[in-house]
This record gives structure tokens, C-alpha cells and sequence, in this order.
């Protein structure tokens, strides 16, 4: 105990701003996901407790966006839970933080992270990753409607048969997924350690989005292949019917935390 206590003292007495990072491997993005299984399996009710607002959400948004003749945006949105994700993933990083510490993690344990001495950093970030979610939406429609115009899906079988089989379908998938891909990279250069960070250490919004901008240029190739397995089980997460993500979703956040600890010393 004394030993933890020690590090901990060190790692919230060092300058904000030096923080530095590692290089990583292919094989350690693995390790990461595998230590994120170990927590989901040692804490899988609390995990799915928090993630379950994933799949109900994806079935309200099904629900909404077809009852709103605004079918388009149904995947749009759905693509977006990976810009959000690193904020609302906070309570699994809290869980792992605890566990690894040695302790015994409860549910209440999750919501500790309001108590936390940087929340008004965290909440900060997370603003920053709603907007970008919302200017996402917003490109995604605009995309859409360039493309096919103001005239609004009549079904889902129309829709999917206009949007797979035209020419114009093809050209908006390509558009779009090019477009979501660069707001992909931004949200992963800003995130992918930034939030675990201010969890963990003493560092403000400037430090931590720094050195996870940073983490992302030292470590090119690892971290656009960490990018590709997040963005597949998030794909695989919505069948069916977004129910995977209770699985896919804490795992992921718990392995983010463990990635943390891999890129930043």
C-alpha cells in the first residue's frame, strides 16, 4: 500500500506537460484487448450496466430515425458512437484503474470519476467530442442530400436497394465513408489517451489532447490499426440490433485504459 501510495503521489506531482510516451507494437494492441476481456469477465455486470445505454439507444434511434422518414442518418449516427465513446467510457477506465490496483470494484465505484479533481477538464473534453459528433450529423445529411436530394426514404428495403445498387448510392458511400473517416482521425488523435490521462494524472485539457496527438504520431501504423479493430467491433457490436455493443463496448473500454498504460510512461 505504501508502495501505491508512493506512485500515485509521483504521478500527480509531475509537471503537466512532459508526460512521455512509448512506442508500441501490434502485438500490444492484442494484449490491451486481452486485458480488457480479464475485466469485462471480472466485472461484467457493472460493465454491461453501464454500456447498456448503447443498444437501447441504437433501438430508440432506429426507431426514431424511421418514424421520421430520416432513415439516412440511421447509420451516420451509429458511426458516430466511436466519436463519443472515449468520454462515455469513463466509469470502465475507473473500474480497470481500481482493479489494478488490487481492489474489488463495485458499481458505485464507476461514477467515482464525478468526484474526480480534473471532471471539469473531463466534461470540457467530452464537449469538445459532442460537437465534433454533431458537426458529423450534420456533414453526413448534408452529404446525403447533395447527393439524392430532399426527397426522403420511403422504407428501409427502398432505401438500403437505392443506396447499394446506384450510381449515386456508390458515390455517397464512398463520400461519406472518406468524410467519416477524417472526423475518425480527429476524434482518435484527441481521445485515445486523453481522457485516461486526466483521470490519472495531473494534467489539463491543452496536455492531455497534446500528448495524445502525440501518442498517435509516434506510433502511426499501431494506432491507425487500433482505429481498424475498434471500428470492426464496433460494426460487429450492431448485430443484432446493437445488441453486441454490451459486450463489445466495455471490453473496449477497459482496453483503452490498458492502452493507456502501455503509451504513456
Amino acid at each position: 500500500m505504501v508502495i501505491k501510495s508512493i506512485g500515485s503521489e509521483f504521478r500527480r506531482s509531475q509537471p503537466a506537460g512532459t508526460f512521455a510516451v512509448n512506442k508500441i507494437q501490434i502485438a500490444d494492441l492484442f494484449d490491451a484487448l486481452r486485458a480488457g476481456w480479464e475485466d469485462f469477465k471480472a466485472i461484467p455486470s457493472h460493465a454491461v450496466m453501464l454500456a447498456i445505454i448503447y443498444p437501447v439507444l441504437g433501438l430508440v434511434l432506429a426507431r426514431f430515425v424511421h418514424g421520421l422518414a430520416i432513415l439516412p442518418l440511421l447509420f451516420p449516427l451509429a458511426a458516430g458512437f466511436a466519436l463519443v465513446g472515449p468520454f462515455a467510457a469513463l466509469g470502465l477506465y475507473e473500474l480497470s484503474r481500481r482493479r489494478e490496483m488490487g481492489e474489488e470494484p463495485s458499481a458505485s465505484d464507476a461514477f467515482q470519476v464525478l468526484k474526480s479533481p480534473a471532471i471539469g477538464s473531463i466534461l470540457a473534453l467530452g464537449v469538445v467530442l459532442l460537437v465534433l459528433f454533431l458537426v458529423w450529423l450534420a456533414s453526413a445529411q448534408s452529404i446525403y442530400r447533395a447527393t439524392f436530394g430532399y426527397t426522403p426514404a420511403a422504407d428501409i428495403p427502398g432505401f438500403f436497394n437505392q443506396v447499394l445498387t446506384s450510381d449515386l448510392g456508390h458515390k455517397l458511400i464512398l463520400v461519406g465513408c472518406g468524410v467519416g473517416f477524417v472526423f475518425a482521425v480527429v476524434a482518435l488523435c484527441i481521445s485515445v489517451v486523453s481522457f485516461p490521462l486526466l483521470l490519472d494524472r495531473d494534467a489539463n485539457v491543452a496536455d492531455a489532447v497534446l500528448t495524445s496527438v502525440r501518442a498517435v504520431a509516434d506510433n502511426p501504423v499501431t494506432m491507425a490499426a487500433w482505429g481498424l479493430i475498434v471500428t470492426a467491433l464496433l460494426v460487429v457490436g450492431t448485430i443484432p440490433f446493437f445488441l453486441g455493443l454490451t459486450v463489445v463496448i466495455p471490453v473496449l473500454g477497459h482496453a483503452t485504459w490498458h492502452l493507456y498504460r502501455k503509451l504513456i510512461a
